[in-house]
């Protein structure tokens, strides 16, 4: 399956929601929350989303400044997990953190996400750390880098 990635606009936020409610219904952002993400874009955010017959099926976020930049998330409808659309998705933010300057990317992924976890290993991420409790239900955060200049 190919998917066409655009940046995102404040008209696709019900289908982004509805991802997001499935992907993290303990922690999942709300619709204020990610439009005020849409708000910062281009200045420090770049939001794409992942299109496949024009239905979106994915999404992903990068925050950005001086030399650094996070990965704020990224997720896939559920019933298109396992094709490389995660994997399109970061590979755009990574180009998009090239381009604004950053020499390092970090993330938080959680311990109970070993799929994401393992994506992250095949993209060089390294373990750096654990963010104990992070997560509304208690759930640690592992935290990673990846270091662009390599």
């Amino acid at each position: 399956m190919t998917a066409v990635l655009r940046q995102m606009t404040f008209d696709d936020l019900p289908a982004v929601m509805k991802i997001e409610r499935e992907t993290f219904p303990r922690d999942a952002w709300s619709e204020g929350m990610l439009r005020a993400e849409l708000d910062d874009q281009p200045r420090t955010r770049h939001y794409v989303v992942a299109l496949v017959d024009d239905e979106i099926i994915g999404y992903a976020g990068l925050f950005a400044a001086g030399d650094q930049a996070d990965v704020q998330t990224i997720a896939v409808a559920v019933d298109r997990r396992r094709a490389g659309i995660g994997a399109a998705l970061l590979t755009e933010l990574l180009a998009e953190a090239v381009r604004r300057g950053a020499h390092s990317v970090f993330l938080e992924v959680r311990a109970d996400n070993p799929t994401a976890e393992a994506m992250y290993d095949r993209f060089g991420f390294e373990r750096i750390g654990l963010r104990r409790r992070y997560y509304e239900d208690g759930t640690d955060a592992i935290t990673m880098k990846k270091d662009l200049n390599a």
